[in-house]
This record gives structure tokens, sequence and C-alpha cells, in this order.
């Protein structure tokens, strides 16, 4: 009802949703835009997951597929981060949920912006009476990224933006543009938001300036310890995209150093869905510890357990244990790097775990 009433931007996508409306969020803050906001992490720059604008009438939500909930949704402005495979507890397979997104995009309002990530291949429906644009990190669309590199533990890129806004054609770059945040899928969260930005008028000092003061979300690749003698980072990740592009993302920042993930599955029908493509994804630590699967809302599944996906692994070394043998199993550890990955409660750990370790 709320999203009916209010010019609304909803952020869709298996990954990115959290980051990039975080993002977006405080672009339009720091611009004096004031966005009311129901974000799915806790903003560092805010330390709350509600921005409420007591003035203005931009809304930004988070657009969940999971229980197909974001069908209550009528945005203004759609972004859909990624379509991949998952909630195959709810969706019957692959086919099912691109249905669903295929139907949420059918509910933008008339006049209304469609922006997709550009690899994305699927049909979808130009609003009518508005249109569809698409954002990328490799290739050169309406609105990319390019010359990405790490610098001083920052991003630094270029980007291109499509003059929409101002009822051009042409398309403007901005050189250099720094965010806190590493990891090139967070440069693709940030192109989309900034995409966004563009489209409702701001410049491109506004967006870079929001890039570069943006500190993140908790426990989306949260720095606990960042020391020559040891890192330990805690992230949420738990699809094995997510979990493959936090571990590359931590061996960039850290070529040289041996990693040690601690990865807590979550769910019991996704670790049985994806259990060769999380064996994959987990394959770049160097010392793997697999914590029993967080079952949230499901009943456990005969033969689908953290000793079933450690077996798909191939680790150089790797092991399981309890959430409450962990502390014990980190001190007995010569540790470099350390990742903590998982929805589940494994972030009630990590207090404990910087304790430990300090």
């Amino acid at each position: 009802m709320i999203s009916k009433q209010s010019f609304t931007i909803a952020v869709a996508g298996t990954h990115g949703k959290t980051t990039t409306s975080t993002i977006l969020a405080h672009i339009l803050k720091q611009a004096g835009k004031e966005p009311t906001a129901f974000l799915g992490g806790i903003s560092k720059n805010y330390d709350t997951n509600l921005l409420f604008a007591k003035q203005g009438d931009i809304l930004i939500v988070e657009a969940d597929e999971y229980d197909r909930s974001f069908l209550q949704l009528h945005a203004d402005i759609a972004i859909i981060t990624s379509v991949d495979a998952d909630h195959l507890d709810i969706y019957e397979d692959r086919s099912a949920l691109q249905a669903a997104f295929i139907q949420f995009v059918s509910q933008v309002k008339p006049k209304g912006l469609l922006l997709v990530e550009d690899s994305i291949e699927i049909d979808f429906p130009i609003p009518k009476g508005g249109i569809s644009l698409t954002y990328s990190t490799k290739n050169k669309v309406d609105y990319y990224a390019e010359n990405i590199k790490i610098k001083e533990g920052k991003m630094v890129f270029d980007m291109t933006a499509l003059g929409i806004s101002l009822g051009i054609s042409c398309q403007k770059k901005q050189e250099d543009l720094e965010l806190q945040l590493p990891g090139i899928h967070n440069i693709s969260n940030s192109v989309a938001a900034s995409a966004v930005s563009f489209y409702l008028g701001l410049s491109f000092e506004d967006v870079a300036n929001g890039l570069a003061t943006f500190k993140g979300i908790k426990r989306r690749f949260e720095k606990h310890i960042d020391t020559d003698k040891l890192v330990y980072i805690d992230d949420y990740a738990h699809h094995p995209k997510e979990v493959v592009a936090t571990i590359d993302t931590t061996k960039q920042l850290y070529p040289t150093r041996e990693l040690t993930v601690i990865f807590q599955p979550h769910l019991f029908s996704r670790t049985q869905d994806f259990a060769k493509e999380f064996a994959t994804s987990l394959s770049g630590a160097d010392d793997l510890v697999l914590l029993d699967i967080y079952p949230a809302r499901e009943k456990p599944i005969i033969g689908i357990d953290s000793e079933m996906l450690l077996s798909l692994c191939n680790n150089p070394t790797k092991e399981t244990c309890s959430k409450d043998e962990l502390l014990s199993v980190l001190n007995g550890k010569d540790l470099d790097v350390l990742l903590t990955l998982g929805a589940g409660d494994i972030g009630t750990l990590v207090d404990s775990i910087k304790e430990t370790l300090n």
C-alpha cells in the first residue's frame, strides 16, 4: 500500500539488494533528497536499517523474492541486480523464479524506469510509457564502470553514465571514483545506485561524494581486524555466487596470505540444491571449517549435513565443528586471514571471535 502511494524505488535480485539500496539511500541523503528507506542490513553511516524522511516522497525498498513477497510492491523505478537460482524451497525451478521476476517488473507503474544488470538474459517487459536501461562492469552499455583497480584498500574506477535525466542521449564520464567497499560486485552495485541517482537529476559530484563517504553495511565484508599479522572479515554470503565473490575479493586484497574460511551453511534445502556449487565456491580457502547447517525455518533432510558438504570439498585442510567448538578450534590454528561466512546465527559469534583473536 505504501509503495503504491509513494514514489518507490524497488531493488530486486538474488544478490546485491541490501548493498545497492543502502548505497542509493546514502547518495540521495548526502545530496539532500531525504529518502525513506527500508534496508536489509544496518548501514554503518546511520547505524540503522530504516531511514525515515520527515519531508520528501522517495521510498527505497528491497524487493525480496523470497516467498514472492516482492510481488506486493509497485515501483516507479525497479532495479534487477541478478536472477540466479535460489529459494528452490519456494520456487519449483529456475523458470518459476524467473517468472516471478517478470511479474514483479510487470507491476512497475506507467512511465516507470527498469534498470537491469546487463548479463541477465531475461526478456523483461518495458514499463508502459517508460524505459528500460542496463548497467555493467564488463560491457559498454547505458551505465558502466571500467578501469577498475584497488588503490590503498579502496576500489577506484571510471564510470560512464547516460544523460537521460537531461533529456539527451549522450553519455558523460567521470574518472577515479572511489568506493571503500572492495570487490567487483560492489562496483556493480554502486553503478546501479549511481544510475538511479543520475536519473533523478543528481550530478556526478553528488554521486562521487556519496560513494566516497559510504562506510558500508554491517556483516557485508565487515573488517574487524586488519593488521600485518592478522585479518578478520565477516560477511553475510550464503549463496554459492556470493561465497565465491567474497572469497575472491578477499584474495585480491591479500593475495600472498593464507585464507581460513569458516562457513555456516544456511538451510538444508539450499545445501542440498547447491552442494556441488558450494564445494566449488569454497575451494579458494586454504583452510575450511564448516559449521552445522543453520536450519532457519526448515526441518532436517536425511543425508544433508555439513559432513556431506565437506566430502565434496577439496581444500588442502578441512574439517567440521559445532558452534560451541569453534573458538577452541580457532585457538589451535595459526591464523593469517580469517573469513566468517553465513546468513544464520554465525554473526552472533563475531564479538567472541574478536576477543579470542585479540
